[in-house]
């Protein structure tokens, strides 16, 4: 990770007071999540390297709900209210901003896609031009209704000029304002406190505070970003769809560089936390999420699921398989078709199968379970073998039991374990088995009804009804063969009427 230099004397503000009117939507906006997290928490992180003196969010449209997710993040909160533009967002903020920063760095609240790196690096280029504001810029090949820069014969920002205000002229220029700023602070509270909302909206932006910055002889700038997507916010469902694969392609690329192999890339879902350690394979189609932790050499094949997982070394997950919040031990196998619900505790070389499902369970070292069971609730010794269609009857419809099975032990296909049941080690239970009782280690435990053969029962029943059958005469035989030989006669008849 890089490390950057401590900005002690450096407030972050990050205007997150809006709805978003545009993703209709009753959510506010940054709290839509894109790349596995909402948009604050992703902007909030971007921001927490540079160990400013604080991180300030301005908050507005569901308060509470933001409030929440900013002081979980160790950010500080403001209430903006009523919301009067970017401007008044500010002058909101400033009572909160520590009277000992020099510079604020200003940031909306859906720049999912903006790096510590170019923040830094806005800073920076705001410190060594000795400038009353820096602007956040990017060269667009298609600006769009983004506001574009202007400039002077020196380089220095002459206007922001919006969209609906273009000259022919100026409709060509492709760098556009991102809307992130940084302000010396010393000089923008006496332009702030100047704005007037004369406006069709009624609104005070920061905008204006730039242009009376610039009207004022003061030095604004502009810094371009290297990489035009950083600029790009979330106000439809389209943009955030397109956020979120921008920091899944990141997040993949992360982990290939980290030695992993991901097949596919683009298919496959990683969220931000993820990690994957070398000679891993991840196939097409599979699904990272939370704080899921992969070994080296493992193998995560197609269309698997797996959230808040520990896969450790040399394990295999195979094609479609499901798992969340459990552990999948050294050189266990698991799938196809397989789910791991909470609690599941695969260790070291043990084989989950397909269409197995395990829950709250520890299955030990070498277990086979390959085919159609359900483990609930249960611990496995090592070496056991669980048949085919085998199931721990593990709730009484009030509460939950617990099935013990030891060590060495074979349990037969179709057998039912009604918990709570303890089988010893080395023992084993005949399939088709009720198992109610304990099983002592060793024994051999048989719980089904004795069958009974009865000779020649199906013959006979065959001749039983075959003799029930009603048996056709002769005459009617006959008729029916002859009806089959003759052609039908029409009879003479009064002429129908027509």
């Amino acid at each position: 990770m890089i490390a950057f230099m401590a900005a002690s004397d450096t407030s972050i503000v990050i205007l997150a007071a809006g709805k978003g009117t545009r993703m209709r939507s009753d959510r506010a906006k940054v709290l839509h999540r894109a790349g596995g997290r909402p948009l604050l928490e992703t902007v909030v992180r971007a921001c927490q390297p540079l160990k400013a003196a604080q991180i300030l969010v301005v908050v507005g449209h569901q308060a509470p709900e933001v409030t929440a997710l900013a002081e979980q993040l160790g950010a500080q909160t403001i209430v903006q209210n009523p919301q009067r533009g970017t401007g008044h967002a500010m002058q909101v903020a400033r009572r909160a901003i520590r009277k000992s920063a020099k510079f604020a760095i200003v940031v909306v609240g859906d720049a999912v896609l903006l790096r510590t790196a170019t923040l830094a690096g806005l800073l920076e280029a705001h410190r060594r031009g000795e400038a009353a504001a820096t602007i956040l810029s990017a060269e667009l090949a298609d600006p769009g209704s983004y506001g574009r820069i202007v400039r002077d014969a020196e380089g220095r920002v002459r206007a922001i000029v919006e969209d609906g205000s273009l000259t022919p002229e100026q409709r060509q220029i492709r760098e556009v304002n991102s809307a992130i700023y940084c302000f010396t602070l010393e000089k923008l509270w006496p332009c702030l406190a100047a704005l007037r909302p004369e406006n069709a909206l009624h609104e005070l932006f920061l905008t204006d505070a730039i242009a009376m910055l610039r009207s004022r002889n003061e030095r604004v700038l502009a810094q371009i970003t290297l990489d035009a997507n950083e600029v790009v916010g979330c106000n439809t469902r389209a943009d955030l769809a397109a956020a979120d694969r921008v920091l899944r392609a990141r997040k993949a690329a992360e982990l290939m560089d980290s030695g992993a192999t991901i097949y596919l890339p683009e298919t496959v879902v990683i969220d931000p936390e993820v990690t994957a350690g070398p000679d891993t394979v991840i196939e097409p189609g599979v699904q990272l999420l939370g704080k899921t932790r992969i070994g080296a050499r493992c193998q995560i094949l197609t269309g698997s699921i797996l959230q808040d997982v520990r896969v450790d070394d040399g394990a295999i997950v195979g094609p479609h398989s499901n798992a969340f919040a459990s552990r999948i031990g050294t050189g266990a196998h698991v799938g196809p078709f397989a789910r791991l619900r909470h609690d599941s505790d695969i260790r070291a070389g043990a084989h989950i199968g397909n269409f197995v499902e395990v829950k709250k369970s520890v299955v030990h070292e070498g277990v086979k379970a390959n085919h159609l069971s359900y483990l609930g609730d249960a611990t496995v010794g090592a070496d056991a073998n669980i048949g085919a269609g085998t199931i721990t009857c593990n709730y009484d419809g009030v509460a939950k039991h617990e099935t013990k099975i030891g060590k060495g032990v074979f349990i037969g296909s179709d057998t039912a374990l009604v918990a709570p049941v303890r089988v010893g080690d080395g023992a084993y239970v005949a399939a088709g088995s009720v198992i109610t009782d304990n099983v002592p280690a060793d024994a051999l435990a048989l719980a089904r009804g004795r069958q009974v053969n009865k000779l020649g029962w199906a013959k006979a029943r065959r001749r039983e009804l075959a003799g029930k059958r009603p048996a056709k005469s002769s005459k009617r035989r006959a008729a029916k063969r002859a009806s089959r030989r003759k052609p039908l006669r029409r009879s003479k008849s009064k002429k129908r009427r027509r």
